[in-house]
């Protein structure tokens, strides 16, 4: 009998991934494929929906080639995937009528504005748990509609879809014979209510975007459709797992429990906590989400977005060219002579939790003449573990109860150096998974789940291994000192509008 296996496709926003995992949650191939950003004017970020499509089919073929592992093996699909992120597309054609508007993008500022000034504010959150912001499908697909001529009418006739990237993707792998969503990346949009778990009638009036429009919502564990058999080298396999990134990260590190919290340091870093069974409402502009729905109960969980995170490494390998790549920032910032004295605030979005300031852009504080590139190499990194601190203390708040272990994971929490000054920073220890791809692993989780290949949560345990721990070595007043110089920072940066 050959051994089976488990496919994870985690399309994000710079890097589409494949990831084929065994019985026991290891990797056993992967494949990437990088995402082109397209820029239009400051402050907008798109993608081409086909690049999403053909990225997704050229690692899935990169990694069953490379494993020697043949299709019929893959006992499921499950599909992660950037949320937020909106495509609308010809019905039969297939083909999009624009470029995906991506999370970051703040071409729809201006419509969450109206939205805010018109006293929407509190219906939204009550609804959805949501801040009105351009972050959420909703101001996108109406922005879709207001620019592309004629689309309004062609989308009242029902001859448009909407979806996240996600249900781009099963529309793709199905051949158009599925169009569905889960409840995770239906709470990103902005027309989906939490509480009745459906979506919502009077959003979807307010924002004017028909039903019709709207892909069916599912749970994050059941048969969401099989592939094409021409599409998948001869064989139809079911897709069973599917949700947001940040939601199967949480799932790949098995916070199953209420109050247990992690933080993903992508493109962005989103800390997560899992607030068990009915929505909790913050009071300080974290976001209240679906965390996950299996088996007919849904999860919720309390969020905090920092926007700009990895891609402020980024910044300083592409656009700075202060480094060659990634992994050098970590001996740069303990090379760097300076006593932290440097702040930067990489606000190339706006400013997420808990500030959401749309308008703010990015700054630099305390240089002298003296300061280097290593110096703003460390003040980078440590930027991304003081807007994490700003999530994790709200949280804390919000939730009434201290946070005394951080799980983390993602492409960043394997840099040392930002480690070491986030637990520092926080004060409290951090527990790196030992499977960085925690997103993959917990959507294929989700999708193995969904065909039995593993039972139930107390068999998905079994695979779970803790990596580093980073415990706290700074002290107190430091700590305090440092944090109340980035809070004057991120003032500063609020107030400078031009």
């Amino acid at each position: 009998m050959e051994k089976e296996y488990i496919l994870a496709i985690d399309e994000g926003t710079t890097t589409t991934r494949a990831i084929i995992f065994d019985h026991s949650g290891k990797k056993v191939a992967v494949a990437r494929h990088p995402i082109k950003q397209i820029l239009p004017n400051p402050g907008w970020v798109e993608h081409d929906p086909s690049e999403l499509w053909n990225a997704v089919q050229t690692t899935i073929a990169t990694a069953l080639i490379d494993s020697g592992i043949k299709p019929q093996q893959i006992k499921a699909i499950g599909i992660a995937n950037q949320r937020e992120t909106t495509i609308v597309w010809d019905k039969k054609t297939g083909l999009p009528i624009y470029n995906a508007i991506v999370w970051q993008s703040r071409q729809t500022s201006n419509l969450a504005n109206d939205l805010i000034k018109a006293g929407y504010k509190e219906e939204i959150h009550q609804k959805t748990g949501l801040i009105i912001s351009p972050y959420f499908s909703a101001t996108k697909i109406r922005w879709i509609l207001n620019h592309v001529e004629g689309a309004q009418e062609r989308a009242e006739k029902g001859e448009l879809l909407f979806g996240t990237v996600n249900t781009w993707l099963l529309w793709k792998l199905t051949d158009g014979e599925e169009f569905a969503t889960d409840c995770a990346n239906a709470s990103r949009t902005m027309l989906y209510n939490i509480n009745t778990l459906q979506w919502d009638d009077d959003l979807l009036k307010l924002f004017n975007i028909p039903k019709a429009m709207l892909p069916e919502v599912k749970s994050n564990s059941e048969m969401f459709g099989v592939t094409k058999n021409y599409q998948f080298y001869g064989s139809e396999i079911p897709i069973t797992g599917m949700t947001g990134s940040q939601q199967a990260s949480l799932f790949g590190q098995m916070a199953f429990e209420k109050g247990m919290v992690k933080n993903t340091y992508g493109t962005g870093a989103f800390a997560v906590m899992n607030t068990g069974d009915k929505p909790a409402l913050s009071d300080n502009n974290l976001l209240t989400t679906i965390a996950y729905g299996i088996n007919g109960q849904i999860k919720y969980a309390l969020e905090g977005s920092v926007f700009i995170a990895g891609a402020a490494l980024q910044w300083l390998r592409d656009d700075m060219r202060l480094i060659n790549n990634t992994p050098e920032t970590s001996e740069a910032a303990r090379d760097s002579e300076s006593q932290d004295e440097v702040y930067v605030v990489p606000a190339f979005a706006g400013l997420g939790a808990p500030y959401w300031d749309n308008k703010a852009h990015g700054t630099i504080f305390g240089i002298t003449r003296g300061t280097t590139d290593k110096d703003l190499i460390k003040a980078t990194l440590q930027a991304i573990a003081y807007q994490t601190k700003d999530i994790i203390e709200t949280m804390s708040s919000d939730a009434k109860m201290p946070i005394e272990v951080l799980k983390v994971d993602g492409a960043a929490s394997a840099n040392d150096y930002l480690m070491q000054f986030q637990t520092d920073i926080l004060g409290i220890d951090l527990q790196r998974s030992s499977e960085l791809e925690t997103t993959s692993l917990g959507v294929a989780f989700m999708a193995g789940l969904g065909v039995g290949f593993w039972k139930d949560l107390d068999d998905i345990k079994k695979n779970y291994q803790t990596g580093k721990i980073y415990q706290p070595e700074m002290d107190d007043k430091r700590r305090q000192d440092l944090y109340a110089g980035w809070e004057d920072a991120v003032a500063a940066t609020m107030a400078f509008k031009h």
